[in-house]
């Protein structure tokens, strides 16, 4: 599925990535069991992009980025029908890397509350067998 080239997106992410450089698929998960991903993954919405940035594996800071998709995106299958129906969280994936334009500087991070519940209800998940990315 294209969309529109007004569509601003993003990727949440604890990488430090340069402006121009690709964020490409092939590289292990920020979730899960960290498999070698087949895709990359993007949103159109800053909270999406933010709890990317906020449940991603790693020490650094999180890292929220604008990015440009060089090839075709389709929704994530995720986020999409099997835990929102249509895709509210405007998520997607490709096969072809993203180009990081900006990083944003000025987001809020969800508050602590927010983040254990999402963390303890990804956990849950997992003691069920329940990837958090299926690629």
């Amino acid at each position: 599925m294209l969309r529109s080239l007004h569509d601003t997106f993003y990727h949440g992410t604890r990488a430090d990535v340069e402006p121009g450089a690709l964020i490409e698929p092939g590289y292990n998960s920020n979730y899960g069991k960290r498999k070698k991903t087949n895709h990359v993954y993007l949103t159109a919405t800053l909270d999406a992009a933010t709890w990317g940035a906020e449940l991603a594996v790693g020490n650094g800071p999180g890292r929220i980025y604008i990015v440009e998709p060089t090839g075709p995106i389709m929704d994530d299958p995720n986020l999409t029908n099997k835990r929102y129906p249509g895709n509210p969280t405007k998520s997607y994936r490709s096969r072809e890397p993203l180009r990081v334009t900006c990083e944003v500087t000025d987001w809020q991070g969800h508050s602590a509350e927010a983040l254990k519940a999402m963390k303890d209800h990804i956990e849950r998940l997992s003691q069920l067998g329940i990837e958090a990315i299926d690629d």
